[in-house]
């Protein structure tokens, strides 16, 4: 069977998983901010303030896409390290870029659509610059510039989706935007979870099992209503 089968097969198989953690994730954020006043925090504030100044600069300024560009080709070369391959060339423009490595699969192909490269760095940059000053009074700072970068690699990925990207094509389109879609939201959870002191990785796990067996009896149900019927 042809792998690009094998990956449209595993991409019907993981939509229940990207529904299931779709419904965990909006009643997670449902309940943190209507009865834990999530949006009250600082950090929901600021954070968002980062978000709707990247979202004015999207659409009202010229699109900085030698750095969007640059940190995709960054993100491929970051990940072929991490699977243990090497880059040979690495190439960079405003009409595109490229980079050669000795590895390929479809985590180091769509990389660039599911890891924030310049919110990571972010985060990475203020926890090194913390173990020898004191960074706490940039905190709000933090938040603001995790959520312009983030927002930054929200607006790109969506923008750049619909151009015929041949990184999704060559896995397959159906696959890839399921996978892009699916690690995006964990991505997110994750961020939800660590922005809540209410919502723990505990509650939140509990509340993905219980969507999950949900989804299972309501399944269980559709097959012996379906073997009735027959």
């Amino acid at each position: 069977m042809p792998t690009r089968w094998v990956k449209f097969v595993c991409a019907i198989f993981l939509l229940p998983i990207c529904a299931i953690l779709t419904q965990t994730f909006f009643t997670a954020f449902a309940r943190a901010t209507v009865t834990q006043r999530l949006w009250a925090g600082e950090e929901f504030w600021f954070f968002s303030l980062g978000v709707v100044l990247w979202l004015i600069a999207f659409f009202g300024l010229p699109r900085p896409i030698l750095i969007y560009v640059f940190g995709h080709e960054l993100t491929h070369a970051v990940w072929v390290w991490l699977m243990g391959g090497r880059v040979s060339q690495f190439r960079v423009s405003r009409d595109g870029g490229h980079v050669v490595t000795s590895k390929a699969n479809f985590w180091i192909a769509l990389a660039p659509y599911f890891f924030p490269l310049y919110s990571l760095l972010t985060i990475a940059v203020y926890g090194g610059l913390s173990l020898f000053v004191n960074v706490q009074p940039y905190g709000r700072l933090l938040y603001a510039v995790i959520g312009a970068t983030w927002a930054f690699h929200f607006t790109f990925t969506c923008w750049m989706i619909p151009k015929n990207q041949t990184d999704l094509s060559d896995q397959g389109t159906f696959f890839s935007l399921v996978v892009i879609y699916l690690m995006n939201l964990v991505l997110l959870s994750v961020m939800l979870i660590l922005a809540s002191a209410q919502i723990t990785f505990g509650s939140f796990g509990a509340d993905l099992l219980t969507n999950l067996g949900n989804f299972s009896t309501w399944l269980a149900d559709l097959l012996q209503d379906v073997a009735q019927h027959h």
